[in-house]
């Protein structure tokens, strides 16, 4: 079920909030789970079982870690914890793709015969919710927080519905004491109706209209259209994805404003960049605050001995990034070019761009991002390619 559907709108949401604003304090959260359970198994009704058992396991094992006073069996059960939820991830998004690459890998070395294999299908959010679960596990190891002592209220954080299905990523510690202790007011219900009607429009009065035109437009025979085809198509991608993930994630928020919760900014006007090292503090904020602070840092970050280090951390921290986006090799490169892209800046670029001044500097960032967005868009390389031939032709 997406936010702008019929559906939702005019039956689902409506409901929610009638019968979250009439019920008592002690009943508003099983309120919040019960829809969010009901969301959840509306798109996903074959993993929700699946998905509620997951989450149950990684409460009592999390619950058990921080009751433990040595740090080796407390090491332990953090580790059982990180299997469990990247274990899920990873066999549900990405056991397709590693099948896929082996049969590949043995048609083209021509030994032996095929794996055989029964699809996988994947769950809705999945990668949103393993990265908050890993959050929760992390955070109370690292005694940032208490966990929480209701195991309905771990699932509440998790599966919540208004931020489950496109971000933002919400770690545990912003949010923790706001599902056990929250105030709604009459300017929060306010604004975050406002923010929610200014999402819905980023999303169908633009997102959807210029994701009709891309479409259109990578439909067509590749090899046949001309220059003038091909910029109007990737235009049109680069603000449909822009406009379709902002306006998510400003619904997202909009509807937690209106029962309480302040959920972080995800986007800031990425486009106006004047870096790529820029454009990522800017573009999906609350995914790259998440991969500096449980993976780059602990790789060292920074502080290394060596830049070749420093770049290597980047850029494998980038070549994740990708792949967290979805299950293909086009994820990949794009996450590649993204680094190579910063690396750049730390060799030389940010010095170079910042002489350039502001309107360079800024239409080339956008320049950049709009030719990522290609590869991020068309699955094949060797379309891709012929894309970007098509482009400058």
């Amino acid at each position: 079920m997406v936010f702008s559907s019929i559906v939702f709108l005019f039956f689902l949401l409506p409901i929610f909030l009638l019968v979250y604003y009439l019920v008592p304090s002690k009943l508003k959260n099983y309120t919040v789970l019960l829809v969010s359970i009901i969301f959840y198994a509306w798109g996903a009704p074959d993993f929700i079982f699946i998905v509620l058992l997951s989450m149950i396991v990684n409460f009592y094992t999390v619950k058990a870690m921080h009751q433990t006073a040595r740090i080796g069996p407390k090491q332990i059960l953090l580790s059982v914890s990180v299997i469990i939820n990247l274990g899920l991830l990873l066999y549900f998004k990405y056991a397709n793709f590693f099948i896929e690459n082996v049969n590949n890998l043995i048609i083209n070395l021509g030994v032996g015969s095929e794996v055989t294999w029964t699809k996988v299908a994947l769950p809705i959010g999945i990668s949103f919710f393993t990265f908050q679960s890993l959050t929760y596990s992390v955070d109370v190891y690292r005694k940032v927080h208490e966990p929480l002592k209701k195991a309905s209220d771990y699932i509440l954080y998790i599966l919540m519905f208004p931020q489950l299905i496109a971000g933002p990523i919400v770690r545990f510690n912003w949010i923790a004491d706001q599902i056990t202790n929250r105030k709604e007011t009459n300017d929060d219900r306010l604004l975050g109706f406002y923010r929610f009607v200014i999402g819905l429009a980023k999303k169908v009065l633009i997102a959807n209209v210029m994701g009709a035109e891309a479409d259109r437009i990578m439909a067509l025979d590749v090899t046949t259209i001309d220059s003038t085809t091909a910029w109007i198509g990737i235009l049109a991608y680069t603000f449909q994805i822009y406009f379709d993930f902002s306006g998510y994630s400003d619904m997202a928020i909009g509807i937690g404003r209106m029962i309480g919760f302040t959920f972080p900014e995800n986007f800031n006007n990425p486009y106006v960049s004047r870096s790529i090292t820029e454009f990522w503090r800017r573009w999906h904020i609350t995914l790259g605050s998440w991969m500096r602070d449980y993976l780059y840092i602990p790789l060292g970050g920074n502080r290394v001995k060596t830049q070749r280090r420093l770049y290597f951390n980047l850029w494998f921290v980038f070549l994740v990034s990708g792949l967290w986006h979805g299950a293909s090799w086009n994820f990949v490169i794009w996450g590649a070019y993204h680094g190579f892209f910063l690396i750049l800046d730390k060799i030389f670029l940010l010095k170079l761009l910042e002489k350039s001044g502001k309107v360079f500097s800024t239409i080339f960032t956008f320049f950049l991002a709009m030719m990522g967005w290609v590869v991020f868009r068309i699955e094949s390389f060797d379309t891709a390619m012929i894309y970007y031939g098509k482009l400058f032709a």
